[in-house]
């Protein structure tokens, strides 16, 4: 995804980077090479002890409703309250939306943030602050860039590397993109490639019939890669090694991204992790025969195969490619990619609510049985909420002003409501949160402190986060 920058330094003997590349099975792997190989990382500051080893970051692409989902108003006017329902929920005195059957039962692991806030009602920038958490660069979300700074998976990957043999960090079932806008806040940035993340790459159609991942990406056979290149190139890349070529960061940076290459492709056990069907098939129908719940269904079991990071982003395609953000149920009075143009229909039509509910209490609860939610931090946000007040098509608009997120496990306490919004949902009341706080509490399970520096290109000490951690929800 990104080339060599011109003028970028080349290797003894003639080989330059670009040669390099060639020789590796890099492409097939995922992997690119920047510009920068080493920035002069500062050592990280330990916050204190852990209370999570791995992520699952959910981003609801498009923004989802607050009032319909997680803070129902049943005391506002009907042109705020709407058509739902508030219901109780396993938690005496929480309430969420009546769309959310049975996430209610599932109340009493996670924490709703009910402040959420920020500054602007653009989709594009909204995503920014979101992804990307940073207050410097609040104005381009799109093209990434190796300057950036690192991502939550990146930062991870590099404060505590991998806990197996898989990539610590997986993006499912693709990188987020509108279009071709690559969105910032998806990449290592200025760490370099060696750890940017894994995407499973799926295929843009068929998001509520696909109920399986094609693995071509982990097969060298069908990537017009094959075992033999690639050990050959590792053994390239081990000669090398052993002569005054050693020395340039080039060659090691791409020694270690070929052996991590090697060991992924060469692995039956690794690309087992990724094939859902081995999976019971009321298990599999219990998450969703969809793209959404076979993605969560999979987000679990590479928790289980210890990834550290996994960012899952939901947004809809139909069987022919189109782009649908199903969570930006504005409605319309023309006919849209999914067939549904009233927003109150959107949000509750299969793609949408109904999916979500399934997927993420089987999550839950699957976690939980398994021994795994206590060490896994579950992340659900989106890029803002939707309007108070509902328009002309039965929808909802872009509201930055109050909406909520939900974490759950990974020292979490359960069965809480975090903040508090006005009586319409509107605007935040009590104990204001920012997608940077969001970030910062997630660097907080780690036990990474918001003090902790990288070097920009320039060499001056960079802090990884722009917010205050949320110590109050552990």
């Amino acid at each position: 995804m990104f080339q060599l920058m011109p003028g970028a330094r080349t290797a003894k003997a003639r080989l330059t980077r670009r040669d390099l590349i060639r020789m590796s099975a890099l492409g097939a792997f995922g992997i690119g090479m920047g510009h920068q190989v080493e920035t002069g990382l500062q050592a990280a500051t330990i916050a204190g002890k852990a209370t999570a080893k791995n992520c699952i970051y959910i981003f609801l692409c498009g923004g989802p409703s607050q009032l319909d989902m997680w803070d129902p108003k049943p005391s506002a006017p009907d042109s705020i309250r709407g058509t739902f329902k508030p219901i109780s929920t396993n938690v005496p005195g929480i309430q969420i939306g009546d769309l959310l059957p049975r996430v209610s039962q599932h109340v009493d692991k996670m924490s709703i943030v009910r402040s959420m806030h920020h500054d602007t009602t653009s989709h594009d920038l909204g995503i920014l602050r979101t992804l990307l958490a940073d207050k410097s660069e609040l104005t381009k979300a799109y093209p990434a860039k190796r300057s950036d700074r690192p991502s939550l998976g990146a930062l991870l990957s590099y404060l505590y590397g991998a806990q197996g043999q898989l990539p610590p960090w997986v993006v499912l079932p693709r990188y987020f993109m509108t279009g071709d806008r690559f969105y910032r806040g998806q990449t290592a940035g200025l760490l370099g490639n060696r750890y940017d993340a894994l995407e499973l790459g799926a295929e843009k159609k068929s998001s509520l019939s696909r109920t399986e991942f094609s693995l071509e990406h982990l097969d060298l056979t069908k990537s017009g890669q094959d075992i033999h290149r690639l050990t050959e190139r590792k053994q390239l890349l081990g000669n090398l090694a052993r002569t005054d070529l050693a020395e340039d960061p080039a060659v090691r940076e791409l020694d270690g991204l070929v052996n991590r290459a090697y060991d992924l492709f060469t692995s039956q056990s690794i690309r087992q992790v990724f094939d859902v069907t081995r999976e019971t098939k009321p298990t599999r129908e219990r998450y969703g025969m969809n793209e959404y719940g076979q993605s969560f269904l999979l987000a679990r079991r590479l928790v289980e195969a210890n990834v550290r990071m996994v960012n899952l982003f939901w947004t809809f395609y139909g069987d022919d490619g189109c782009q649908f953000n199903l969570w930006d149920n504005h409605g319309s009075d023309k006919k849209v990619c999914g067939g549904k143009n009233r927003g109150e229909d959107m949000i509750r039509h299969d793609y949408c609510c109904p999916s979500f509910d399934k997927a993420y209490s089987a999550l839950l609860e699957d976690l939980d049985q398994r021994g795994l939610l206590d060490s896994t931090l579950v992340v659900v946000i989106g890029e803002f909420g939707r309007t108070p007040k509902i328009n002309k098509n039965a929808g909802r608009d872009h509201w930055s002003g109050c909406y909520s997120s939900v974490l759950a496990g990974g020292g979490i306490q359960g069965g809480s409501v975090y903040g508090r919004s006005d009586p319409h949902a509107a605007y935040v009341a009590d104990q204001p949160v920012t997608p940077f706080d969001i970030h910062a509490t997630i660097l907080h399970a780690f036990g990474v402190s918001e003090e902790t520096t990288v070097k920009d290109p320039l060499g001056r000490p960079l802090r990884i986060t722009d917010g205050t951690a949320i110590t109050d929800l552990f």
